[in-house]
């Protein structure tokens, strides 16, 4: 399964919808406490975050990299905002988003990376 945040519902819809078409199971968080409650329930293997609510998405990411609290193993984290905003796609990677893309780049390939992601062999605790 793949968790995603998104800022707006152009892009939820855009991401279920692909999803969708994809045969992949994805499903929302809009709150830190969603996501928590996504982690006890499912068992995702990577979480999308949208960068244009910047708040929202880099407390999610601190969440899923914070070593004092690890999730059963590494979940792949994908990291998305406008190009301008230069700073804050390099704060993503800094929190260690696995990937960070570009607003565009992520639109234009998203049919290609959901399935890459969902397919992801996910990585074990004490594994690189």
């Amino acid at each position: 399964m793949i968790l995603y945040f998104a800022a707006d519902l152009v892009w939820a819809s855009k991401i279920k919808a692909t999803a969708n078409a994809l045969g992949l199971a994805a499903r929302p968080v809009r709150t830190l406490e969603m996501l928590e409650a996504r982690l006890a329930d499912a068992d995702p293997v990577a979480v999308l975050l949208d960068l244009d609510s910047p708040d929202i998405a880099l407390a999610m990411l601190a969440r899923l990299r914070d070593p004092s609290r690890p999730t059963q193993r590494r979940i792949k984290v994908l990291a998305w905002g406008p190009h301008i905003a230069r700073d804050l796609l390099q704060k993503a990677r800094d929190l260690g988003a696995d990937d960070v893309l570009t607003r565009g780049a992520f639109d234009h390939a998203m049919e290609d990376i959901l399935p890459r992601l969902a397919s992801a062999a996910p990585d074990r605790p004490g594994h690189a």
